[in-house]
């Protein structure tokens, strides 16, 4: 009897888990809800005159939002340190699921990206999987080599040459966006994991560098050249170019202080491109106006500050680096998306989180959210 209740007292004392982060939750939750409403009035238009009803896009987004939250669940009740066993698996996949895109029969193209395969009529983008699997591996990584980071040899040049083997992958699709999304969050965990800000730093100079040379190379992407011609004058080639960046500069301009009203926009009337997709905000903003768009971001901002909160008190270097690289991965998502549209950097054609229609994104966004949220229960301090 004494054994039974040594064994039950014990076990009491090393669960350390809570309630997760309930006000994180809770976000997410109403930015969900929220989504669905903006896409469905955005949408409308298009879906009508594209497959002659207004639910289209909605619909679809409905389904992936609720096998999103299946998965969000699953992955909110499984302990986070559960997949440091499959991180080798995980680089292999990614590296895998980026290769299929070059693959003449899965491969489909949609614009000028090849970013997309082919899995029984339904479309993926296998990059949307890398976001989250990298980060998995990275942090698994980083926690193995603790205390070893600060020389070359066993620290940033190996990463430096996973990282490139990733990033030249992204760059063959092309797809500059993402590409910027996986390296930047990629940073963010090496920092956290005990990276030296000299080599990160030294790692931005020459990124940024390279870049600059890479965008004024003649043989550069005529498609990716022009988009940042149009951060510098959006009148370059306005009917042309530099058209969305005009149409979704009209739409915010037009939506004032309160906007035209929930379903009034006018860009949505086959003016703005993608208005599902990367365009969202634009058509956002017109309809219900700074005041309100301002409250989107700024719910946006509360997450990602609750997110870095956890990770702040997350118990172990793994989970701290992986919640980490979540957040950062969605924050600067939400900022290329954003700052896109008003054309305070270049256009670069990703998804708002939680907000654009697109299966592979939500799915995605989703699994990291449940993951950060299984690290909520297991901080250190809760509250």
């Amino acid at each position: 009897m004494r054994s039974v209740l040594f064994l039950k007292k014990n076990k009491a004392k090393n669960d350390t888990t809570h309630e997760p982060d309930k006000s994180l939750v809770s976000a997410l939750f109403v930015l969900i809800v929220s989504g669905l409403v903006l896409l469905f009035s955005a949408s409308s238009v298009i879906s009508y005159a594209k497959f002659g009803y207004t639910y289209h896009y909605f619909q679809n987004q409905l389904i992936a939002v609720a096998i999103g939250l299946v998965f969000f669940f699953i992955a909110s009740k499984i302990d986070y340190r559960v997949w440091k066993k499959y991180a080798l698996f995980f680089l292999l996949g990614s590296i895998l699921l980026l290769i299929l895109v070059f693959i003449p029969g899965l491969r489909a193209e949609y614009g000028t990206a090849r970013s997309w395969i082919n899995i029984f009529g339904y479309s993926l983008q296998p990059s949307e999987l890398v976001k989250l699997s990298f980060l998995i591996y990275l942090a698994t990584w980083l926690e193995a080599k603790k205390g070893q980071l600060s020389s070359w040899g066993s620290g940033i040049i190996p990463f430096l040459i996973v990282l490139g083997i990733i990033s030249g992958l992204m760059m063959a699709q092309p797809d500059l966006g993402t590409l910027f999304i996986i390296a930047f969050s990629a940073m963010m965990v090496f920092f956290v994991g005990g990276g030296k800000l000299k080599h990160i730093f030294i790692v931005f100079l020459l990124a940024g560098l390279a870049l600059f040379l890479v965008v004024n190379m003649e043989s550069f992407d005529s498609y990716q050249s022009d988009r940042f011609k149009c951060l510098k004058d959006p009148s370059y080639s306005a009917q042309d170019k530099c058209y969305q960046i005009n149409q979704s500069l009209i739409a915010v301009g037009s939506g004032g202080l309160f906007g035209r009203g929930l379903g009034q926009s006018r860009q949505k009337f086959m003016y703005l491109p993608e208005v599902w997709g990367d365009s969202i905000f634009s058509i956002a903003a017109e309809e219900i106006g700074f005041v309100f768009s301002t409250l989107l971001i700024l719910l946006y901002l509360f997450i990602f500050y609750r997110g870095l909160q956890v990770a702040r008190q997350a118990p172990d270097l793994y989970g701290s680096a992986l919640a980490t690289g979540i957040v950062a991965w969605l924050a600067v998502q939400t900022f290329l998306n954003i700052g896109g549209m008003i054309n305070l950097i270049p256009m670069t054609g990703v998804p708002l989180p939680f907000v654009s229609a697109g299966g592979s994104s939500i799915l995605s966004a989703l699994i990291g959210m449940g993951i950060l949220v299984n690290i909520s229960k297991q901080t250190k301090h809760y509250g």
